[in-house]
């Protein structure tokens, strides 16, 4: 599949770091499933891997945490 950032590069499948900011937190992600294109990096989550994501996000929010890092670990 060609990327659709670069159009050129090829997307691989790999895992990457997401950072996402919601108000006063800050959370990284690590090690989460991603097709990552081999020319400028860009990623790609499928919608079951970004909804795992969005969840640890929530929960680290509800419970207040200004930075957090963590490692993917499918549910």
């Amino acid at each position: 599949m060609k990327c659709a950032i670069c159009k050129t590069g090829e997307m691989k499948e790999g895992q990457t770091s997401v950072t996402l900011t919601r108000g006063n937190s800050t959370l990284i992600v690590k090690s989460v499933p991603a097709h990552i294109c081999d020319n400028c990096g860009e990623y790609w989550l499928e919608s079951e891997v970004t909804s795992i994501v969005y969840q640890i996000a929530d929960d680290a929010v509800k419970k207040g945490a200004e930075l957090e890092i963590c490692r993917f670990i499918a549910a």
